[in-house]
């Protein structure tokens, strides 16, 4: 059974096949892009559990593609390089990625990072609550068994609040958590994505209220 998608962005063709192949004997969907430059619209659309990102790539290297990724979507990043430099590896690590892996490497060894990371993600990023499943490694919700089919800010920012149940956040505090590149918008935004929220809610299920809003403050969650 097919249990990931898993996109593999190497642009040496043979490298790429063999990680490919690797996956797909482990029951992992694999996908593969050679160039850096659609990836970020690729995984935008996708929505890939887990990305293998090589640092060396024709179009796009991988830090800028990792570094752009980071600003919409926690999906794990395994950074794959033959640059050994210190440097170079705490840079990957400090814009987001969660592993680093060396050339030359066993591809069965990559397999095992990859599971060990996927491990960790699901355990910190799953959020279940009163017929509520959030998987932040695929970025799906579901309510009640209905894919509840929300945008990158908004399946965030309803992980924020249901990983906080009862707590209060003011719209700066949830503006500052879902554009972590602190890009100027309105905090008339979290409204706006808060009543896209809610109809996509009650649209699946009308007599749920899950996000409460306190007049003057903020937004909570509650089931």
């Amino acid at each position: 059974m097919i249990n990931h998608k898993i996109l593999v962005v190497e642009d040496e063709e043979r490298l790429a096949g063999i990680l490919a192949d690797y996956l797909h004997q482990a029951n992992f969907e694999a996908h593969c892009l050679a160039d850096g430059t659609g990836v970020v619209s690729w995984v935008r659309e996708e929505q890939p559990a887990l990305i293998l990102l090589d640092l060396m790539l024709p179009g796009r290297n991988g830090m800028d593609i990792c570094k752009e990724i980071r600003t919409f979507s926690d999906v794990p990043i395994i950074m794959v390089t033959a640059r050994v430099e210190e440097i170079d590896r705490l840079l990957g690590l400090e814009l987001g990625a969660d592993d680093y892996i060396c050339k030359p490497f066993s591809p069965r060894e990559v397999v095992a990072r990859v599971k060990a990371v996927l491990r960790r993600s699901q355990g910190q990023q799953a959020v279940q609550a009163e017929g509520l499943t959030l998987d932040q490694t695929t970025y799906r919700a579901t309510l009640n068994g209905h894919d509840l089919a929300l945008t990158a800010v908004e399946f965030k920012l309803l992980h924020y609040l249901a990983a906080n149940p009862g707590r209060l956040f003011s719209r700066p505090q949830l503006m500052e958590k879902i554009y972590p590149d602190q890009r100027i918008v309105s905090d008339r935004t979290i409204d706006s994505h808060i009543k896209k929220l809610r109809k996509k809610i009650a649209s699946t299920t009308p007599d749920q209220e899950l996000i409460h809003s306190v007049y003057g403050v903020g937004y909570k969650f509650e089931a």
